[in-house]
């Protein structure tokens, strides 16, 4: 059975809008404003290493998009060579209902009852089903008691308004810690498990 790993970064007051500026919010790149060096050097490796693990990608559309915009031949790899071999060859889940065409190879579209069909991509893929950005879709997760694991990048940054990860959820759910470590200097990077 899969088990599905939400891995994301946030700023301590728990923001996870415009983390690099493209998107219009006002406070948004507050990725690389907020570290540089040392600890990007870590989260790389770390990135690198989540991903090298994974067995599939489940993303929402805007998400995917956004990917895929990045993984085109000449476009500017953020990450290391590797992360974007493995993210242009692993099978990709887009959750979309409005999507026709698959914007990257190796796509499958799941444009019906999300719930349902996450449950039974869990049941076909046999290891972690990497979910990244697709905070709409992360909700979905949380709510419908489908994720099963937490990634959390730590950003120390403080911007005071901003979507968050728990944004709108609809009941309490209970995280137990795994782990925690730092990332360089300034980054923490927490593992937590649902339920």
């Amino acid at each position: 059975m899969g088990k599905i790993v939400i891995s994301t970064n946030a700023t301590l007051d728990g923001v996870v809008q415009d983390p690099d500026g493209q998107e219009g919010f006002e406070l948004g790149g507050w990725f690389h404003q907020s570290a540089g060096g040392q600890d990007l050097q870590a989260w790389a490796v770390r990135e690198t290493e989540e991903a090298l693990g994974a067995d599939a990608l489940l993303l929402g559309r805007r998400s995917s998009e956004w990917f895929a915009s990045r993984m085109s031949e000449g476009a500017e790899v953020r990450v290391s060579p590797e992360w974007a071999d493995k993210m242009n060859s692993i099978p990709k889940y887009v959750v979309s209902s409005t999507l026709a065409d698959q914007p990257w190879n190796n796509t499958v579209i799941l444009n019906g009852d999300a719930a349902k069909e996450i449950s039974e991509l869990k049941r076909t893929v046999a290891g972690e089903i990497l979910v990244y950005g697709s905070y709409q879709l992360i909700r979905t997760l949380i709510t419908q008691n489908l994720a099963d694991e937490l990634r959390l990048v730590v950003f120390p940054a403080v911007l005071g308004k901003g979507t968050r990860l728990f944004d709108a959820t609809t009941a309490e759910k209970p995280l137990r810690l795994v782990d925690t470590r730092k990332l360089g200097d300034g980054l923490l990077f927490h593992t937590y498990a649902f339920g």
